[in-house]
């Protein structure tokens, strides 16, 4: 049983329903932007504690566009301008999912997929943040 990994919420569910748990000691979270159509991707590590904490470690972007310059101290390669998040200990991760763009996706060990594999969307916001695996249990779907 691993010591931590993350929870996924919805954020203003109705009816809050328990988050649901994925092993994770480390994960990449990526995307592309809505308008630009610029992929970008975040690592982080999963701090068991107690208690468990995000800790972001690097972050990339392919390419650059208006509004989402990368930051200063970036540096490109390969097409890619790597740099380190501002925030290196998040308590959690506001994720604005909607049906009009394409799925954040989610590499736990190698693997990608689609949040949507892990949590459907409301089309609001998902909440993802370290977090001890529960009582019992709860591998993935």
């Amino acid at each position: 049983m691993p010591l931590a990994g993350i929870c996924l919420a919805l954020a203003a569910a109705a009816a809050p329903a328990a988050p649901v748990f994925v092993p994770a000691s480390h994960f990449t979270l990526a995307w592309t932007h809505s308008i630009e159509k610029v992929r970008w991707e975040e690592d982080y590590a999963v701090l068991p504690g107690p208690p468990p904490m995000l800790q972001a470690l690097a972050a990339r972007v392919r390419g650059s566009a208006a509004g989402m310059e990368p930051p200063p101290d970036a540096r490109l390669e390969g097409g890619w301008y790597h740099y380190q998040p501002a925030a290196a200990l998040p308590d959690a991760l506001r994720l604005t999912r909607s049906e009009f763009t394409a799925d954040f996706t989610l590499c736990v060990q190698g693997d990608c997929r689609p949040m949507g594999h892990w949590l459907p969307s409301d089309n609001g916001i998902t909440l993802l943040s370290a977090c001890a695996p529960p009582a019992g249990g709860g591998a993935p779907p």
